[in-house]
């Protein structure tokens, strides 16, 4: 998109801390200390690096009951596998590892609650593709046991959703309520540093009006990185995937809204563009000259009879938007989400009208009592 051109969400603007139902408290933090980010602790890499390391001594013995293959080249199935197999060693040897990263989580969460912006947290979903596998959960779950042996008030929880799911679900979330009453599905799109994957999300908001029912009727994914594309051709592939997935509701029926909302890592300006944190997307998407929301806009004008409303957000945002409907228990929650770093993302609930009215009317006795006495 050319510098200059001006562009607009038509409703809202992109990365804005107040949504419809939460308020985002922070996101894309980066917490250092004298070795690095935190967050490249407990990272898919990181999980990788710390079996690595327990193989080593063992291979130069030859007794490496893994075999022969790299760390990075295991799949989450053939280590699930190992840890229910009958390879007592292989077993104990990818317990050991994850019992470590487990430490690793933990710690790494300790230091994120220590924060200003997640004081007071309750409840701690994860995400990323990490947690769709045995050993992620129970890397999650052991952590949850760690911080609670500590002391520490909160849950660590994995996410509801499948991970590759999530992204394009919570994006609903980005959406004002009455889409739903018109329309019955929308537009996502889950960017990630691998992969994009599009998406038609059901809302499902006469089933559920929490949209905790909503579903992802269809979608497509495309591996950039097996590919290494330019950011133009990245953005015209995106643009085809959505055009085919706008063809296919249309062709089944579905009343699909004038919206597309936008899972993005990095920290995203108001104008829609990207600051910073988005060095493993194809290209300069961080240029001045770049909006990925205008470039989609200039694309797809219009869907249906309506124009076309773009929202983007940070992806990890965007995945524990997902479990929002089922964080009403609770007033202070976040998100980390696992995968090539660590996303994360803090919330706060915020109150229904009904609830502000009943809280009014607590107060309005309260000082009703005071003034009688």
């Amino acid at each position: 998109m050319a510098e200059g051109t001006v562009t607009t969400s038509g409703i809202g603007k992109h990365g804005v801390s107040r949504l419809p139902s939460v308020d985002v408290d922070s996101y894309n933090i980066e917490l250092k200390d004298d070795d690095g980010f935190l967050g490249d602790r407990a990272s898919k890499g990181a999980f990788q690096q710390i079996l690595d390391d327990w193989r080593k001594p063992l291979r130069k013995n030859g007794d490496d009951p893994l075999g022969k293959k790299a760390s990075d080249d295991l799949g989450k199935s053939t280590l699930d596998e190992v840890l229910v197999g009958d390879d007592i060693m292989a077993a104990a040897l990818v317990h050991g590892a994850l019992e470590e990263f487990a430490r690793q989580l933990a710690y790494v969460t300790q230091r994120f609650l220590k924060t200003k912006a997640w004081a007071d947290t309750e409840r701690i979903v994860v995400g990323g593709g990490f947690r769709q596998s045995r050993v992620g959960e129970l890397a999650i779950a052991r952590a949850d046991l760690i911080l609670k042996a500590e002391g520490l008030k909160v849950d660590l929880i994995p996410i509801r959703f499948h991970p590759d799911e999530a992204g394009l679900i919570g994006c609903l979330h980005l959406a004002p309520s009455w889409i739903f009453e018109a329309y019955d599905s929308i537009l996502a799109v889950d960017i990630g540093g691998s992969n994009i994957r599009c998406g038609v999300v059901e809302t499902k908001w006469k089933k559920a009006k929490d949209l905790s029912k909503a579903a992802v009727w269809k979608s497509e994914l495309w591996r950039h990185a097996d590919d290494e594309p330019t950011r133009e051709s990245a953005v015209k592939k995106l643009v085809k995937m959505l055009k085919d997935l706008i063809a296919a509701a249309d062709t089944e029926g579905l009343k699909l809204a004038p919206f597309i909302g936008i899972s993005c890592p990095g920290v995203i300006d108001e104008d829609g563009s990207i600051e910073k944190g988005a060095q493993n997307l194809p290209g300069n998407w961080e240029s001045s000259r770049f909006n990925l929301a205008g470039s989609i806009f200039e694309a797809i004008p219009m869907v249906g009879d309506h124009d076309t409303t773009i929202l983007m957000h940070n992806d990890g945002v965007a995945q524990g938007l997902s479990e929002m409907p089922f964080m009403q228990d609770v007033s202070h929650w976040g998100v980390l989400t696992i995968g090539t770093g660590l996303g994360n993302a803090r919330f706060t609930n915020r109150k229904t009208k009904d609830e502000e009215k009943k809280d009014k009317a607590k107060d309005d006795k309260k000082v009703s009592k005071k003034a009688k006495a």
